[in-house]
Parts: C-alpha cells; sequence; structure tokens
C-alpha cells in the first residue's frame, strides 16, 4: 500500500489516539506495515476505506492503537544511562535510603517490553552496587507494560542472544547460554514484579525513588498527554528521586526538575 496514503493516515488517526506524528518519524514504517496488514486482514481496498471503517466501528479503535505500539527492547541499551545508574546514581540512591532508615529502594521500569531494563537494573544492583556498598539492600522494582505477551517472557527470563550485544563481557556471567539464546540467573529474576498496565490510564501506588520512562511517553504521546502523565509521576516520585527518560526525549515546559547530566536522561526530582 502506498506509503503516502499511510503517512496521511496516521496524521489523522494518531492525534485521536492522543499520540505525536512526529515521534512515529524512524519507526513510521514499521507501523505502517502493521496497519497495512489489518486492511488486508479486514477485506477493505486501501486507508481511506479503513479510515471510513473506523468510522462506525468504535472497538476498531483499541486495535489501532495496539498496532501502533513501538517495542524496541536490549540490555544496557543506551550504555550512557546505565553507566550514569551505575554510578553515581544507584549508589547515592542507596545511601540516601540508609541514610533515612529505609530498608528497600524501590523503582518503577514503565514500557519495560520483555523485561531486559528491570533485569539489567537489577543484574547492576546486585553485582557492582551492592558489593560496594557493603548492605544487603534490595531494590523492589515494579515493571508495567501493556503488552501481556511480552510480559510473559519477561517472566520466562530466556531470550536471544543478540538482545546482550549491548551489555557490558562482565556481566555475561548472569546468563547460562544455550546455542542462540539464554536465560538469566534466578537471584536477578528475585524482586521484580511484571504487571500489565496502561500508563495512560494506570500508574503502581507506590511511592519510588527512581522512575524510568524511557522512548514512550515523551517520544510517542502528544505533548498534554505527556503533562498529564508527568504530573501523575511526580506525586509517585520521592523527593530526591531520580526520573529517568530517553536520551533524545525531553520534558515537556514547566516541570519541577533537575537535570543531573546532559545525554543521560536522568532527572533529579526537588
Amino acid at each position: 500500500m502506498d506509503a503516502l496514503d499511510c503517512a496521511e493516515f496516521m496524521h489523522w488517526s494518531l492525534p485521536l489516539l492522543r499520540l505525536r506524528p512526529e515521534g512515529y518519524r524512524r519507526v513510521r514504517k514499521q507501523v505502517c506495515r502493521r496497519i497495512s496488514r489489518r486492511i488486508t486482514e479486514l477485506g477493505l481496498p486501501g486507508f481511506s476505506a479503513y479510515r471510513k471503517y473506523l468510522e462506525h466501528h468504535f472497538a476498531e479503535w483499541s486495535i489501532l492503537d495496539a498496532l501502533c505500539t513501538v517495542t524496541i527492547s536490549r540490555f544496557y541499551r543506551d550504555r550512557r544511562v546505565f553507566d550514569r545508574l551505575r554510578a553515581p546514581v544507584l549508589p547515592e540512591l542507596a545511601r540516601s535510603v540508609i541514610d533515612a532508615g529505609g530498608s528497600e529502594l524501590r523503582c518503577w521500569s514503565a514500557g519495560c517490553a520483555s523485561g531486559e531494563e528491570p533485569y539489567t537494573l537489577q543484574m547492576l544492583w546486585k553485582a557492582s552496587v551492592l558489593p560496594a556498598l557493603g548492605v544487603d539492600l534490595p531494590l523492589q522494582i515494579i515493571a508495567t507494560d501493556t503488552d501481556g505477551q511480552l510480559l510473559e517472557r519477561a517472566r520466562l527470563g530466556r531470550f536471544r542472544k543478540s538482545t546482550l550485544r549491548d551489555l557490558p563481557e562482565e556481566f555475561r556471567e548472569c546468563f547460562t547460554f544455550s546455542g542462540d539464546s539464554c536465560v538469566i540467573h534466578d537471584v536477578y529474576r528475585q524482586n521484580i514484579l511484571f504487571v500489565r498496565q496502561d500508563i495512560r490510564q494506570q500508574m503502581p501506588v507506590q511511592d519510588f525513588h527512581l522512575m524510568l520512562c524511557r522512548n514512550l511517553v515523551f517520544t510517542y504521546f502528544a505533548e498534554d498527554l505527556q503533562q498529564e502523565i508527568l504530573e501523575r509521576m511526580l506525586k509517585r516520585l520521592l523527593p530526591g528521586g531520580v526520573l529517568v527518560i530517553g536520551i533524545h526525549e525531553s520534558l515537556p515546559a514547566g516541570h519541577r526538575l533537575l537535570e543531573n547530566e546532559k545525554g543521560t536522561g536522568c532527572y533529579l526530582y526537588k
């Protein structure tokens, strides 16, 4: 189907889903292929016919919304971010929890996909941060995503070896390898709760010291929706806590956060 027709369709439909067409510039072809397959499944001749179909079949909007979900997930994706978390962010957060008499450090991984991000955090925590701290402080992670199938894959802890291509060599001992796949060791699967949630409608009820919301809200969502979600997130981020967004993302205007370091996506909540 014609790429121009798809682009026009996305510019019409995405704002109605409170999504931002500009955010899809790099992944437009991927999303267009999905929508084209859906149009073929419905036996429709093209994007104009699908637009009319949407106007008369309200339930189809949820299917289109799912087709517009973009999932790119790897261990240690964006090395600068995880290097920054490894030191000084996680050690500093740990010391502040200990100084305050806390018993755990709480983290939310939003849009966790198949679990590479929360598992990377636990590897950093248990293999690098805790030995230096000398204190047995648990990192409790709630990892959320809208895709139930991805969450099931995350719970299994089995991945293709290709998802480790950004992972520093020292952390490869955290896996057992078999052929083209690998399984993360049980010790790094502890203290992670995978929950199916749509961040546009739900959030965990806990307060957090650390939040990771990368390459999701502040890339694909409409700006007014970004602001709404950010305000709700800040109500759950403890003072002195850190919010991590994508290295190519920016927060909506008027936020009450202080950027820690350019190019890392880490923001300190004042």
